[in-house]
């Protein structure tokens, strides 16, 4: 497809460490709820990012439950994505704790690889969507992670892609956003609590 030719998809396990030390004071404030605490990766490339969200609840949460979704315009990197199978260098940042638990090392022809321990897989809901036109029915979100996406758009274009993300937030939740990027003149539906973690109202 063209859009795969247009976007770049490099990523990597736990990129920007302070959004998942965040997300996990979060969680750990949100574990004695009865509702599931859920998580949007919103474009979600092949899905270190979407995983990497999972391992943090996985070891956070306890008898809260939690799902996590991950979409992305690219059909071909979600099905990458739902496989679990990644190149240990993607995987370099994993503290060695998580990668003991809930990653397998590769053997034979899988020599140099990781995959995703089916366990963890199976509460990652991967599925497509386009972040620049109507959004199918996702629900609401505890948090969304938005990273290194606007650079893709132009400046109204953003305005309209961070409105329809925003609007899947609860009151109280939470946006992340890459940490070169800034809403600066896109938004004010949300608040700065810290560089590049917002805030909507309760």
């Amino acid at each position: 497809m063209a859009v795969d030719l247009l976007t770049t998809n490099e990523t990597y396990f736990f990129r920007e460490i302070k959004h998942f030390d965040f997300l996990r004071k979060q969680a750990l404030v949100a574990r004695s709820r009865p509702q599931p605490y859920r998580v949007w990766s919103a474009a979600s490339s092949s899905g270190e990012e979407a995983y990497s969200i999972a391992m943090v609840l996985a070891d956070c949460l306890q008898t809260t439950p939690w799902e996590i979704l991950g979409t992305d315009i690219s059909t071909r990197v979600l099905e990458g994505a739902r496989s679990g199978l990644y190149s240990m260098e993607r995987g370099r940042h994993i503290p060695q704790d998580y990668l003991k638990r809930f990653c397998r090392k590769g053997g034979g022809q899988f020599e140099g690889h990781l995959l995703v321990e089916r366990s963890l897989r199976s509460k990652v809901n991967f599925r497509h969507a386009n972040l620049n036109t109507a959004l199918p029915e996702l629900g609401q979100f505890d948090m969304v992670f938005l990273r290194n996406v606007m650079i893709y758009f132009n400046q109204e274009t953003k305005r309209q892609v961070v409105a329809r993300v925003i609007s899947t937030i609860k009151p109280g939740g939470y946006f992340c956003i890459g940490h070169s990027e800034s809403l600066n003149d896109i938004s004010n539906a949300v608040q700065m609590i810290a560089p590049s973690i917002y805030q909507k109202a309760a």
